[in-house]
């Protein structure tokens, strides 16, 4: 029995400034935003004396945040406690602004420390905080490799800074 095999082709022509970029050093990502002000553009939240919020530019999930130390360290150990604290700190408050806006049905959270551990920023260690919903993991990303995000970065970032001046107005 013959089975008819249909190629089905979905058009994300946003990923194509990516792929065009030049993969050149262009110093630390972390690094270069914290000289650029607070905008969708940089895509930094809010910033703390020791540590700052930003989202990822090519999340997995909307609302795919990064929680990042302001010293330029490989490692959370090279970290000064001020700044480990504030960072989790960050990351509970995070987890709150994400439970408001979008309602997941849990986070994962996490950090790839070095190259061989995935970083994509091996020399800036920094978290990432996700929000998770059952059945977000479907053949669009297991079998396609595409996520199937429903809003834009921008959106992001205007409904996550809103949330978190509501919920931390110190912030």
């Amino acid at each position: 029995m013959e089975r008819e095999c249909a190629m089905h082709t979905l058009w994300s022509p946003w990923r194509m400034k990516y792929i065009m970029e030049p993969k050149k050093d262009q110093g630390c990502l972390f690094c270069n935003a914290l000289q650029q002000p607070d905008n969708p553009e940089n895509l930094i939240l809010l910033r703390r004396k020791s540590a700052f919020v930003m989202l990822n530019r090519y999340p997995y999930n909307s609302g795919h945040l990064m929680v990042v130390p302001v010293d330029h360290q490989a490692s959370i150990s090279d970290l000064m406690d001020e700044s480990r604290a504030e960072m989790m700190q960050l990351l509970a408050e995070a987890e709150r602004v994400l439970q408001e806006v979008y309602h997941p049905s849990g986070f994962n959270v996490g950090a790839n420390i070095g190259s061989a551990a995935g970083a994509g920023v091996p020399g800036h260690v920094h978290f990432h905080i996700l929000p998770r919903w059952a059945g977000d993991t479907n053949f669009m990303s297991t079998v396609g490799e595409t996520r199937v995000l429903p809003e834009e970065l921008d959106q992001t970032y205007q409904r996550l800074l809103t949330t978190w001046g509501q919920l931390f107005p110190n912030s």
